[in-house]
């Protein structure tokens, strides 16, 4: 069974955007030549599950090649029906059952990508495997956080921890069965 993993940066206070879904904080660890692992982890997928919204920040900041790059399936979880793109599928149905025919699925990994409201529906299905969280060195004290109230308790094994001189301190769980 193929699992399902997400990879997301978030403030020390918790927050994965600032009020009005800004990232702009993200850009405090920016560094040349460092991804924090990011190349390595998504060669271990080949499906995206993604919020609209981040989707459309991504968009917008980095471009479509980010996503739609010929590589993988990527499905946007969205209310509005749009057409598919290639192999960016945009979903309206329920999100439970998309993962669970995906992990049913053959293939690679699948990542999760955002935002908190596609993460919180997976944490109240048991549906994230494993948990890749990069902690940004700053308070923002306002706006979208990562982990809602709301979801079931889920007790996690700790893999690893990894700092960078950025400050960023990066934590590696996998659910515990």
């Amino acid at each position: 069974m193929r699992k399902l993993s997400l990879f997301i940066a978030t403030s020390l206070d918790g927050y994965i955007a600032q009020p009005n879904d800004d990232l702009s904080f993200l850009k405090l660890v920016e560094k040349e030549g460092e991804d924090y692992g990011y190349t390595e982890f998504t060669s271990t997928i080949d499906t995206i599950i993604i919020g609209r919204k981040t989707y459309d920040y991504v968009l917008k900041e980095i471009g479509p090649s980010h996503y739609d790059n010929g590589q993988r399936d990527v499905y946007v979880i969205t209310r509005t029906e749009r057409p598919d793109t290639g192999r960016i599928h945009f979903h309206t149905g329920d999100i439970t059952t998309l993962v669970q025919q995906l992990k049913n699925g053959n293939g690679k990994n699948i990542y999760c990508d955002g935002g908190a409201e596609v993460i919180n529906e997976l944490l109240k299905s048991d549906l994230i495997d494993e948990f890749i969280i990069s902690v940004i060195p700053i308070l923002l004290g306002n706006g979208t956080r990562l982990f809602k109230d709301g979801r079931p308790e889920q007790v996690l094994e700790f893999m690893t921890a990894k700092t960078f001189d950025t400050g960023l301190v990066q934590l590696h769980y996998k659910r515990k069965k």
